[in-house]
């Protein structure tokens, strides 16, 4: 579909991602964002975007925000914070998007891109292409992609959705939060420029995509493909390891700290210690990565920075 002078949805709006997809759009379309605020802030959506402040798992929210003149809804809206062991994630998560797709379906609106993720592999042989089986996550964030996937898929044969799958791979940049490898090193180096504890054993590596160019992916796959599901791949052909970004962030410092490693082949449980996704079937729907899992971590270190 194309995406200029549409009327747009983006759930999880203001968060990371979805705050950059919001300021892609804007300029072309009618954008409303839905966000809780948990993980965003108001301040990254851009001007001329309007929120809708709630908790998508409540219908009414979904009803104020999705209504019959709407072309497409960009699903971000997750729990991403819960503990590995927390299944109340799988079903919140779930949960958000049930109601979603219901409202979606009550009011005719059809077409929905879902922001997944490279965890519903599991740890799979790399790179990993999108027709891998079986799929076997090893984290509660995992299962429940994989499970707001399959509910997507029902739509998408049962009710005549148009379904956009993105399965990411760590996406970095401005905004992302604590709790991701990068402005966690910066913190700590910022507490204490002369040690750095990194979790695991820092072989663990895994390919990073800046969020611009994620954003871009997203766009063209939703404007080039069209089957009933479409199930993409985001990512770079180039992985970068846990002790490649130490040394990427403290030279972007200015600082030599040394390492100190809290063990084991993973940061924690859950954790699938190596990922590469296979980007050839973006690249034969006419987008390539443009630059290195190194290159993505190192812009966005320059730009968590400032």
């Amino acid at each position: 579909m194309n995406l200029t002078g549409k009327r747009i949805v983006v759930t999880g709006g203001a968060g990371f991602v979805g705050s950059h997809l919001c300021e892609r759009l804007a300029p072309d379309n009618d954008v409303l964002a839905v966000d809780d605020l948990s993980n965003g802030e108001r301040s990254w959506l851009p001007d001329g975007v309007e929120l809708v402040e709630g908790d998508l798992t409540d219908p009414d929210v979904a009803a104020a925000a999705i209504t019959g003149d709407v072309d497409v809804v960009f699903h971000f809206a997750a729990d991403k914070n819960a503990a590995a062991d927390d299944v109340e994630q799988f079903r919140r998560n779930n949960r958000l998007t049930e109601t979603v797709a219901t409202r979606m379906d009550e009011v005719g609106v059809s077409n929905v891109a879902f922001t997944s993720s490279s965890v519903v592999y599991g740890e799979a042989p790399r790179p990993t292409p999108e027709d891998y089986a079986p799929l076997e996550p090893i984290s509660i964030y995992g299962a429940s992609k994989l499970g707001e996937e399959s509910l997507l898929s029902v739509y998408a044969h049962s009710h005549g959705f148009t379904v956009w799958n993105y399965r990411f791979a760590n996406i970095v940049g401005p905004r992302l939060q604590p709790g991701s490898v990068i402005p966690d090193f910066i913190g700590k180096l910022r507490e204490d420029p002369e040690t750095l504890t990194i979790l695991g054993d820092g072989r663990q590596e895994k390919s990073y995509m800046h969020v611009e160019d994620c954003v871009d992916a997203m766009c063209h796959v939703a404007e080039h493909a069209d089957a009933a599901v479409n199930t993409y791949n985001l990512g770079t052909r180039t992985t970068t390891s846990v002790t490649t970004i130490a040394d990427i962030v403290s030279d972007e410092m200015g600082l030599d700290p040394a390492y100190e490693f809290t063990g084991g082949d993973r940061g924690w449980v859950g954790d699938v210690p190596r990922m590469r996704l296979s980007v050839e079937k973006l690249s034969a729907l006419g987008w390539e990565p443009d630059g290195s899992s190194d290159d993505a971590v190192r812009r966005a270190t320059g730009e968590l920075l400032e």
